[in-house]
């Protein structure tokens, strides 16, 4: 059994995982076409899902998993010359991170350290305090690209994901369309928050600061990884060179 769980099949499985709840969160996004009240019903079903400790367990497993599957891939790929969906979804699966990053401080660290329990209502309040509303769909573009494409590489040898590519592009648009416009019309809805008081401010700029740690660590990893990647082959490259040379020789 352990010996079919190739690198692959884990990237793969990892990537499911977080795909469903990517979608579940776009989806939730879309109920606000509808009205803000069917959206936070549907919000405080999510929550109490991914929070119980089984689906937590799953959903960040399989985030560690996938990203530190990632750093491998730049440590130990020898070979840059890659297709352009390749290249797409390589910079979409490592933006992603950048901008949800932002998005769970705000979601779980806010509610962990200081209360800010996540709703509709508080989130889009602060975002349009802080004039980042458009930056929340922002934050579902890259993840959603990149879920897109690597599951089509990953199953695109199939018969039957080839019969389906109609309708597989038909959902990888209206998904994020509807999203779109389901919280827009959110924004609509929620009236313009009042001016934060001085205790609202001191958690905002704390979660400002976890925010900018997070990022910082976060891009040092990929840095990290790229140059030990970029080190790894040039070792390997003078090293075959090496052998050439002394087979030469003899």
């Amino acid at each position: 059994m352990l010996s079919k769980l190739s690198p692959r099949r884990v990237r793969l499985f990892s990537g499911l995982v977080l795909f469903a709840y990517l979608t579940a969160h776009l989806l939730n996004h879309a109920l606000g076409i509808f009205s803000l009240t069917l959206a936070e019903a549907g919000l405080r079903v999510a929550i109490a899902f991914w929070r119980t400790p089984a689906a937590t367990a799953l959903l960040y497993g399989a985030a560690a998993i996938h990203f530190g599957l990632a750093l491998w891939t730049l440590v130990s790929r020898r070979e840059w010359r890659l297709p352009a969906s390749e290249v797409v979804r390589l910079a979409a699966g490592f933006s992603f991170p950048l901008l949800l990053i932002g998005h769970v401080v705000t979601v779980r660290l806010g509610d962990a350290l200081f209360a800010i329990h996540p709703t509709y209502a508080v989130v889009v309040a602060n975002l349009l305090a802080q004039g980042r509303q458009g930056l929340q769909l922002a934050l579902l573009a890259p993840g959603w690209l990149h879920g897109c494409l690597g599951l089509w590489i990953s199953l695109r040898r199939l018969e039957m994901a080839r019969r389906m590519k109609p309708a597989l592009s038909a959902f990888m648009i209206l998904v994020p369309l509807l999203a779109a416009l389901g919280f827009w019309r959110m924004v609509v809805a929620i009236p313009a928050p009042d001016p934060w008081p001085e205790s609202v401010m001191m958690s905002q700029r704390a979660l400002g600061e976890w925010r900018d740690h997070l990022v910082t660590v976060y891009l040092s990893l990929v840095a990290a990884a790229l140059l030990l990647g970029r080190l790894r082959a040039l070792a390997l490259k003078y090293s075959l060179k090496g052998e050439v040379s002394r087979r030469g020789l003899e």
